[in-house]
């Protein structure tokens, strides 16, 4: 017996239709505003354009600029037969010194971790540099599978010095390593952050639950703590469709 998935109206949508913004723009921007709070659940269905033109009193031709928009980010999916389906909110970061742990679990995703990787020894000589450490120094290295409600989101590389903090891979599976950094008095205060775009290999499109060739937005960055000391090196790969970094920009 087959199921039909709920559809039912969205939620009042205010228009500006003094403002410069575009109105499929608004439109666009308050229902992934609706979608990202929960009002519109993901697995619902949202009214056909005819119906949803009318409710809005906007033409046909800003609602279907409105609902591509949001298929282009991922947020929508149309299906055959079954109209346009809420697959799930993206994960907007804002580009501050935060983990992505911090981040999901303040927007209130749940994070879950997969330690792939974690080992002690000599760093590579571009993470020994980062770190500015010496010859002798060893650093823990951890690959980890972060997970947002259930979704493989990132790849993440991180190398922390063994004399700032020693990693357990069951404290990693728990708690993010912001949070143990501060914990042990090592918070990082500044960071040198560097943003780029490829796209996935084979082995990257099956951790991510992607295909090849699938876009990727790219983060290596460097922390310090308030005292000058290099905490933490990161190398970090993210899925497109499902994330972005968001700024606040004044003059």
């Amino acid at each position: 017996m087959e199921h039909s998935t709920p559809r039912g109206p969205v939620p009042e949508v205010a228009l500006d239709r003094s403002s410069p913004v575009p109105l499929y723009f608004q439109v666009a921007s308050r229902l992934q505003q609706l979608i990202e709070s929960g009002v519109m659940p993901v697995g619902g269905r949202l009214e056909n354009e005819v119906e949803l033109a009318d409710r809005l009193a906007v033409s046909r031709p800003t609602i279907r600029r409105a609902v591509q928009y949001l298929v282009e980010r991922g947020v929508l999916v149309r299906k055959r037969g079954a109209g346009t389906q809420i697959v799930h909110p993206k994960v907007r970061r804002p580009v501050e010194l935060s983990s992505l742990y911090d981040d999901l679990t303040k927007s209130g995703q749940k994070p879950h971790t997969e330690i792939r990787t974690l080992h002690v020894g000599a760093p590579a000589d571009h993470v020994a540099e980062a770190l500015g450490l010496g010859e002798d120094a060893e650093v823990t290295w951890i690959e980890r599978l972060r997970f947002a409600d259930g979704e493989p989101l990132a790849i993440m590389h991180n190398a922390v010095p063994v004399d700032v903090l020693p990693l357990r891979r069951e404290d990693l599976e728990e708690r993010g390593l912001y949070e143990l950094l501060r914990a042990a008095g090592y918070a990082p205060r500044m960071a040198n952050q560097v943003v780029g775009a490829r796209v996935a290999t084979s082995a990257e499109a099956r951790l991510l639950d992607d295909v090849r060739g699938a876009p990727l937005l790219t983060m290596t960055r460097t922390a310090w703590d308030a005292g000058g000391r290099a905490v933490e090196y990161g190398s970090h790969i993210y899925r497109a469709s499902r994330y972005s970094l968001e700024l606040t920009l004044s003059t």
